[in-house]
């Protein structure tokens, strides 16, 4: 997978904001020991390329006719508009090992046989260390034959078989869970209130004892 990028010249708020409404983003490339590049992205070349690529796939960013192997680090977007505001590549060496956060894919977890159920999602990714040549794309279990009260950990996935890749947690973390359907939490009953004739009066008794 390839993108072509441009030398960002200038920076600054006014230059990125001139860049994004030319429909370009501004970004940059930061390795270990090499100083940052900033660059400027075509958006719409982007978006095809980070729906193939997601956060786990080598990306060959192209500026000037050289070749930067890459990962996606950070995709900054706008908190209301559907807009990128900056993103961050990590340069890689495909001779050194990465830290990479990779997503856990719960399969069939609209279909688990025992209901009524809650399916309780605790971990939706994973930190893994590895060359990049061998980052997986993503990590998947299967949870259709869950029953009342199983849970996963990180243990159960096939990916801790995997000796090319470390784990950076412990195994014995919790992944996912399934507990029987939520009961409704039954409103307390309301207290009588009793009427204003009922309530006794501090002092009153004595009062109509003294008058009789």
């Amino acid at each position: 997978i390839s993108l072509d990028a441009k030398v960002r010249e200038s920076l600054g708020k006014n230059s990125s904001k001139k860049i994004r409404a030319e429909k370009n983003i501004p970004a940059s490339i930061f390795a270990k020991g090499e100083d940052t590049r900033p660059i400027t992205i075509s958006a719409r070349d982007f978006d095809v390329v980070f729906k193939d690529a997601g956060m786990t796939s080598i990306i060959d960013v192209i500026v000037d006719g050289k070749k930067y192997p890459t990962i996606i680090k950070d995709v900054d977007r706008h908190p209301f508009k559907n807009q990128i505001l900056h993103v961050n590549f990590q340069g890689i060496r495909m001779d050194e090992t990465i830290k990479v956060e990779i997503p856990i894919e719960y399969l069939n977890k609209d279909s688990i046989r025992v209901q009524p159920s809650v399916f309780m999602q605790v971990m939706n990714t994973l930190n893994v260390e590895c060359l990049p040549g061998d980052i997986p794309e993503s990590i998947s279990i299967d949870v259709q034959d869950m029953q009342y009260d199983d849970s996963f950990t990180i243990a159960d996935l096939d990916i801790t078989k995997d000796e090319k890749v470390t784990i950076l947690h412990d195994l014995d973390e919790t992944i996912c869970i399934l507990t029987h359907e939520r009961m409704e939490t039954e409103e307390p009953e309301e207290e009588e209130v009793a009427e204003a004739g009922e309530v006794p009066v501090v002092g009153e008794e004595e009062t109509e004892e003294t008058e009789e």
